[in-house]
């Protein structure tokens, strides 16, 4: 299944849609004033998803100013709160996943101890959730290793990871498609954008150098869905173009 970011304004998303058949990968609630109007926010939203033709849904969760690993125990509980209003959210417009980011700033934080921190938030905000399938995405991350070990510390089986190849792309250490190889088994969504490894520019696929063609290649035989991230309507529909080309069937 593909799924587009609602990066765009509603009426090209409504257009992008009727041309692909995709879904919308929601940013609504990973703002925060949109949170604190929860209900409110949700009612809208419904709405706009009519007007723009279609009812499959994933969301992307808050990240801004939070932390799933944090030592100081406002920002945990604050963090765990926008999380719950985010999969409320998700619940109520029945989508099918949540993203949410790693929050891994690798200048400001040691890896030494951070899976451990980071798979106990989610054991414990796991607990009675098992409507849809919560997928962790590398953002900063330079190694591939500490969310590998995340997902197999939480040891859930709808817990699993969302690859940003744009991500990975800028800032991992080690090579893109090390990540694919390595992970390949918990990675059940890919976030697709494209850049030339220098700046996080979300173009269309095709026009940076993300080997998107080696990373479905190691990706074979695996299941997974896609959210096209790009901030142009051209942008969307090349990369979609390139997901058929690949032979990416939903």
């Amino acid at each position: 299944m593909i799924y587009i970011s609602h990066l765009l304004p509603d009426e090209e998303m409504r257009d992008v849609i009727e041309k692909t058949g995709a879904g919308v990968e929601s940013i609504e609630f990973s703002v925060s004033e949109n949170l604190d109007h929860l209900s409110e926010s949700i009612r809208s939203y419904k709405k706009r998803l009519q007007m723009m033709g279609t009812e499959k849904l994933t969301i992307h969760g808050p990240f801004l100013d939070l932390n799933p690993m944090a030592f100081d125990k406002e920002i945990y509980r604050v963090t765990k709160m926008r999380y719950e209003q985010a999969y409320i959210a998700a619940c109520e417009l029945g989508a099918r996943k949540i993203v949410y980011h790693t929050c891994l700033y690798p200048d400001a934080y040691l890896l030494i101890g951070w899976a451990d921190r980071v798979a106990e938030f989610y054991r414990e905000f796991l607990q009675n959730k098992k409507e849809m399938e919560i997928v962790l995405e590398n953002v900063f991350d330079r190694k591939w290793e500490p969310l590998k070990e995340v997902v197999e510390k939480v040891g859930m089986p709808n817990f699993r990871l969302c690859f940003d190849a744009g991500h990975a792309n800028c800032f991992s250490e080690a090579p893109i498609c090390d990540w694919t190889e390595n992970l390949g088994n918990y990675i059940t969504h890919l976030h697709l954008h494209d850049n030339s490894g220098s700046r996080d520019s979300h173009l269309g696929l095709g026009c940076g150098n993300v080997p998107v063609d080696r990373i479905f290649y190691s990706l074979r035989g695996r299941a997974f869905t896609c959210a096209i991230e790009c901030g142009t309507r051209e942008g969307v529909m090349q990369s979609y173009c390139r997901l058929l080309q690949l032979g990416y069937k939903e």
